[in-house]
């Protein structure tokens, strides 16, 4: 890059000239739209992995015209370009990629903004004008089906290599704690009130059970994600594009990448429709959903330590009160469900934004981008740290479960096949209202003698594993 005393060069585009910094690779498109878009700077920047995702579709695309038109990608270009996106993959030139999300809907001007790198950080290797981002880094391209591209590829990466394997992390802990727990057995609640027993295991294999089910469902949206728009250029007909392009560069995306794509079999829906994008952060939301279950189950259990459930133990992390010494709370449990929220309120923008694809194109791309990967990220990181600092350190207080088993009127459901319901619940209304047992209510009421009640009634046995 050449400097200029007062630290800036001057680049032009189709617009005009543009004074750029000096020390940065990107060209006057990028600088124009950092200069209109001055909302959410340095904070809300475009997500590093919708970046990355385009590092791998611009080599995708420069292998792919580089088979099939080498006149005009030749050898030494696509050499180029396959560097240059090494260097952004590599990490090597993040601080080149400075735009917001808030900008076009279409994301053009991150698309640009990558080209611009490439073509800046070839030229500046090669000592020559040798790349021109819109000639060569964005040949057989628009941005109207690049950044559909980048999206999908940056959401199978994001659930298959980061959210899928939290969750794995998650079940194993929960697994150990089954085998752990067996045949401790607790009052089992229902409507936050006491019903029949269960064993600590069974509600533990709930949990597990639950996270399961999320990543099947996660895996069944990974497969409409690996359609990519790649190809379909403007608006979905391919001008501009050699015949082939789109299949080509699908399979050089799924080489780069390590994991499978294909070229969407229609490009008019692949531009303008977002439904896998919804589809798939459903599954991310019903995975929030979920973890909001448990990490409330977990702090409901390990209420207390003295007024509240006390049937469980849970790590103490940090003090908890800057004004109650010896408090400590499930702070863990509580960025669970902080979290849990977020998704829950990304995935309500996310389905505004996609109902919005308009004609030809949807213009809500980059706010749909940022929630989801958002999403995927704090989910990923959200699941680990739970699993790391809560659920790992998760102990049964056995004492208090028995204590509460025992105590709860919900065991007269054992005495239905001897008493019949009916006498069963007087049973238990009269053991409450006169706070005295079961067994004494029952044998008050002369429904059954006490020999007979301590034969029948084993509140152990309720909860068969």
């Amino acid at each position: 890059m050449d400097n200029n005393t007062d630290g800036y060069r001057i680049e032009h585009d189709s617009m005009g000239e543009m004074k750029v910094p000096s020390d940065r690779y990107w060209g006057a498109q990028t600088q124009r739209s950092r200069e209109n878009f001055m909302i959410g700077v340095g904070n809300e920047t475009m997500p590093r992995e919708i970046i990355l995702a385009f590092s791998v579709l611009k080599k995708a695309a420069a292998l792919a015209n580089r088979s099939l038109v080498p006149d005009r990608m030749t050898a030494e270009k696509c050499d180029a370009i396959c560097e240059a996106c090494d260097a952004i993959s590599g990490g090597k030139l993040w601080d080149d990629f400075p735009l917001v999300v808030w900008q076009t809907g279409s994301g053009t001007q991150s698309n640009m903004n990558v080209n611009e790198v490439i073509a800046g950080y070839a030229n500046a290797i090669a000592g020559k004008k040798l790349l021109h981002p819109n000639d060569d880094v964005n040949m057989s391209q628009s941005s109207n089906d690049t950044y559909p591209t980048a999206l999908h590829i940056a959401a199978v990466l994001i659930i298959s290599d980061r959210l899928i394997p939290a969750a794995k992390q998650l079940i194993l802990e929960f697994e150990r704690l089954e085998e752990e727990n067996r045949g401790i057995v607790k009052t089992g609640r229902t409507h936050l009130q006491d019903a029949v027993p269960v064993s600590f295991a069974q509600e533990i294999s709930g949990w597990r059970a639950s996270v399961e089910r999320d990543i099947k469902m996660l895996e069944l949206a990974l497969d409409p994600l690996r359609e990519l728009a790649l190809g379909g250029t403007a608006v979905g007909t391919g001008l501009n594009a050699p015949e082939g392009f789109g299949k080509l560069a699908a399979k050089e995306v799924t080489g780069l990448s390590g994991t499978h794509f294909i070229s969407a079999e229609n490009k008019f829906h692949a531009l303008t429709s977002r439904d896998e994008i919804v589809f798939a952060h459903g599954a991310i939301k019903a995975m929030a959903a979920d973890m909001m279950k448990i990490a409330n189950d977990v702090r409901w259990l390990s209420s207390g330590p003295r007024c509240g459930l006390g049937e469980i133990t849970i790590p103490a992390n940090e003090p908890g009160s800057s004004i109650m010494p010896g408090k400590v709370n499930p702070t863990q449990c509580e960025q669970v469900t902080m979290v849990a929220v977020q998704v829950m309120g990304n995935d309500a923008a996310i389905g505004f934004a996609a109902s919005q694809g308009n004609f030809e194109l949807n213009v809500f791309l980059p706010v749909i981008a940022y929630n989801f990967i958002q999403s995927a990220r704090l989910l990923s990181e959200s699941i680990i740290s739970f699993a790391k600092n809560c659920v790992t350190g998760i102990k049964p207080v056995t004492e208090k479960m028995h204590e509460n088993l025992h105590r709860s009127l919900m065991l007269t459901t054992a005495l239905n096949p001897y008493i019949g319901y009916e006498n069963a619940a007087k049973v238990a209304h009269m053991a409450f209202e006169e706070n005295i047992s079961l067994k004494e209510a029952c044998v008050a009421l002369g429904f059954l003698s006490a020999e007979k009640f301590d034969e029948v009634f084993h509140p152990e046995e309720m909860a068969k594993e």
